[in-house]
């Protein structure tokens, strides 16, 4: 784990105030909950400094990366916060892995897929919310919101039915275990469909195991 480094950036009408732990953050969510006006913010103080009319405090440079030319442009930029869109889609790219790898800075990428080349904590995805702490001044206040935390359990979990993101050896040995212990074991065949098979039961704990952690979830009508 590297340094928190704290980040306030705001113009008239907006205001975002939030601290990156990790080399590598994720913001996702919904459209419309600030994602991209954070990253146009960053841009416009990074390209205009102060005449942008945004104000921006952090101890380290903010800067935005994006489109084709991306490689050049992150040669050049070091030991700063890299602000990178959705829609960019280099991130997900064994290239981009690659070459972060070789550099210092720590990155902020904003993105509603899963980044599967990338070693990212699911303790450092995040979703954006508007605490509405500054409404009397006219200016919204957007904040930060952790979306897993670090849960332990501390009982047993008896799960009704088993799902496992791996289709491979995980879910071989998973189904081994779950036909020991008489429960059904099956395969999401990769992170993006596990929402998918959770809405095909109602009712009942099932125990999803996913990117090497477990979570016990229950459905209820």
């Amino acid at each position: 784990m590297r340094d928190k480094h704290r980040i306030i950036v705001q113009n008239k009408k907006i205001k975002y105030d939030f601290e990156v732990r990790r080399n590598i953050t994720i913001i996702c969510g919904d459209s419309a909950t600030g994602k991209a006006a954070l990253v146009d913010m960053i841009r416009e103080y990074y390209e205009n400094g102060a005449d942008s009319g945004v104000e921006l405090q952090c101890d380290k440079s903010c800067a935005v990366l994006e489109g084709r030319n991306w490689r050049l442009q992150l040669s050049a930029i070091q030991d700063s916060i890299v602000f990178i869109d959705e829609g960019n889609v280099f991130v997900s790219s064994k290239d981009f892995a690659s070459a972060i790898q070789e550099t210092d800075n720590y990155y902020v990428i904003v993105t509603r897929e899963g980044l599967e080349t990338l070693p990212y904590s699911v303790n450092e995805i995040y979703g954006i919310r508007d605490s509405g702490k500054y409404g009397y001044l006219k200016q919204t206040y957007n904040e930060l919101y952790q979306l897993y935390g670090e849960k332990v359990f501390k009982q047993n979990v008896m799960p009704e039915r088993v799902i496992t993101e791996d289709s491979n050896s995980g879910f071989q040995f998973f189904e081994n275990i779950c036909r020991e212990n008489k429960l059904e074991c099956m395969t999401a065949n990769g992170k993006s469909n596990i929402f998918r098979c959770l809405m095909q039961y109602d009712t009942e704990y099932i125990l999803v195991i996913a990117d090497g952690a477990a979570q016990s979830l229950r459905f209820r009508d």
